[in-house]
This record gives C-alpha cells, sequence and structure tokens, in this order.
C-alpha cells in the first residue's frame, strides 16, 4: 500500500484502504468540527461497528487529558491490539491520535486523512507524533508512521481562510529550505488563489524526500524546524490568552526572526531578507507584543526539543532554497532577532 495516497476521491480512496487491511474494529478520531463537517462524507462505507471518538478542537487540547479521554473510550469499547485508528482532522488530531494509537497496548496501526491544509503539507507526513505538555509545544511524542496518508482536497472546502493561510506559511517554508524557484513563484502568487492540489503534491514531495534521508533527525531533517524555535515560542506564549496565534501565523513570526538571525549569523544576505520579510508581513500581517514579553519568551525557546545542553541549536538559510542546521545561537541573539522583527 502506498505510504501516502493523493485523490480527489476522499470515501473511495479510503474504502480501497479499508479493504485491503485486516483489523477487528475501526475507531475514528474527530473534533467537533469534523465530526460535523467531514465524517458524513465517509460514514457510508465504514463499518457498522466503528467507534467513533470525538474531542473539542484547537491545540489547546492537545495534552495528556485529552488522551486520556481517547483511551478511556478506546478501552470501554474493548480495543484488541488489531484494531485499526482512523484520524480524521487537522495537524492536532493527526499528531495526538498517532500519539495516543502507538501508545495503546503498546501500539495499534493508524491512518491519517488530513483536513486542513496544514496538515495535508507537513502535520501527516513524517511520522513526528506528539501533545503539548505544561505549556510546551510538542513536549512529549514518539516517531511512529502510519499505515498510510489519505490527502484529499474536497476537505480544504470546509476551512475558514484564517485556516487556509495558516497552511500556507509550511509551504512557503518548504521553498525558503529547499526550493528557491518554488518560493519565488509563491511570493509572486495571490496566495488565496493557489492551485492548491499541485502545490501539496509539490510540498509533501519535499517534506517526503527530506524525511527519508534522515528519518529520525539526526541531522538533514533539521531544515524542517526552520522559523519553528521561535515561531512555536511565540505560539506557547500566547495559546491560553485572546491573542492566540495559528499554527502558521506563529510560524510565518518566527522564519522572519529566524531569517534575521540567518543574515547575522551565517551571511544570508540582506536582500533575500527584506524579500522574505516583506512576503510574510503581506500575508500575514504583524503581531503586536511588548518588548517586556521578551524574557518569557526567550525562555520558551529555550525548552525547545532542538536544543542540546546550553547551546541553542537552530536551522538557518545560507540563502533562498539552501537551508544549514546545527547552528548554534545565544540568548541575546534570539532577543535581537525578536527586536527586529519588532520594530518592523
Amino acid at each position: 500500500m502506498d505510504s501516502i495516497i493523493f485523490t480527489a476521491e476522499a470515501k473511495q480512496a479510503l474504502s480501497r484502504v479499508l479493504t485491503q487491511l485486516s483489523f477487528s474494529k475501526l475507531a475514528v478520531l474527530t473534533d467537533e468540527n469534523t465530526q460535523s463537517l467531514c465524517l458524513p462524507i465517509l460514514s457510508s462505507i465504514l463499518p457498522e461497528d466503528t467507534i467513533f471518538i470525538s474531542v473539542r478542537s484547537g491545540e489547546v487540547q492537545k495534552n495528556l487529558e485529552t488522551c486520556t479521554e481517547i483511551w478511556s473510550q478506546m478501552t470501554d469499547a474493548a480495543l484488541d491490539r488489531k484494531a485499526l485508528m482512523l484520524n480524521l482532522g487537522g495537524g492536532v488530531i493527526t499528531d495526538m491520535g498517532g500519539f495516543c494509537a502507538s501508545l495503546y497496548k503498546r501500539g495499534i496501526r493508524f491512518l491519517n486523512m488530513p483536513t486542513t491544509l496544514l496538515s495535508q503539507v507537513d502535520a501527516s507526513v513524517g511520522g513526528k507524533l506528539g501533545v503539548d505538555f505544561n505549556g510546551l509545544k510538542n513536549h512529549l511524542g514518539v516517531f511512529n508512521e502510519p499505515e498510510t496518508v489519505i490527502i484529499a482536497p474536497e476537505f480544504l472546502k470546509t476551512l475558514p481562510l484564517a485556516e487556509l493561510r495558516s497552511g500556507y506559511a509550511e509551504i512557503l517554508k518548504h521553498g525558503l529550505i529547499r526550493d528557491k524557484s518554488y518560493f519565488n513563484k509563491l511570493k509572486s502568487t495571490n496566495w488565496e488563489s493557489q492551485d492548491w492540489e499541485n502545490l501539496i503534491i509539490h510540498s509533501v514531495g519535499i517534506k517526503k524526500a527530506v524525511v527519508e534521508a534522515d528519518p529520525k533527525e539526526a541531522g538533514l531533517r533539521k531544515i524542517l524546524n526552520f522559523g519553528h524555535t521561535i515561531g512555536h515560542a511565540f505560539e506557547s506564549y500566547f495559546l491560553d490568552t485572546k491573542n492566540h496565534l495559528l499554527h502558521g501565523e506563529a510560524i510565518a513570526l518566527g522564519m522572519i526572526c529566524e531569517g534575521f538571525l540567518s543574515f547575522e549569523k551565517i551571511g544570508f544576505s540582506f536582500e533575500e531578507l527584506d524579500q522574505m520579510t516583506k512576503t510574510m508581513i503581506q500575508i500575514y500581517g504583524k503581531v503586536e507584543f511588548s518588548v517586556n514579553e521578551l524574557n518569557p519568551i526567550l525562555d520558551l525557546c529555550l525548552q525547545d526539543k532542538k536544543n542540546e545542553g546550553s547551546s541553542l541549536l537552530f536551522s538557518l538559510l545560507n540563502s533562498i532554497g539552501d537551508c544549514a542546521y546545527n547552528i548554534p545561537v545565544n540568548r541575546d541573539e534570539i532577543r535581537e532577532a525578536i527586536i527586529y522583527y519588532h520594530n518592523l
């Protein structure tokens, strides 16, 4: 079976996959949005004894408390080790559902059907699973691949514009780290009128090639973290506030800051930094915060999983399309990068 299936017909593709797999029972994990908007597209082909588990939506729910809820329902339904889990949702559902499946009875198989642009180009591919813990993003997790990922652009019709725009940040990142002509094409087109199907296929191809070269993030795969160390710190900082940021909004901010670090540390040209900054601000606007908030945000950067000892290791751009990794950066340099963004 293909590890990734691109399809214009979600229902038919899932039906084919389910007939190819033998399993004792199917459990479907959704949130309230995908339960009402996406599940009806598939419901007619699901087995009669399917177990449905629904959790509340949003990054703020991606924690051990919600996992306990999921595991309790799996246990109450007497799912055995031959059960199969279908994660139908965005990055929160595919991350958390895969994590829950990987730990339940030491691991059952799971399928991902990502329903947001962000999860189709990023979260559902590469086998990184996890949940947030004590305000730290993806602090607990495992590497484990789904049986297959079914990517159906028809689900994008269910998304609010802000969610579509959030996913676009990861597409821009793929161009910045690996494919200059791709980035140039993206920045010169109105993001709302993109050909999503082709962009998803191209972006997944970039991510898949990097992950296959380095499945456990020993080296090259770290380039996929560009924009994420500072971006995740902002996302975590604002998570429980009225100013909370969508993942892509935080990553766009992080890419500007880490672009500045690239300029300061490894010779990324100011011209390319300026071009990248203008593109991000034009699409995502500017996140307002006060300089007094810098210290708690910097503390969150220091908790990043990619750090080794007291050294913060960043993935930074040599130029658009060419990303280096394991570049040590200190707290003062990060502060300077965030101030660069603040002063834009």
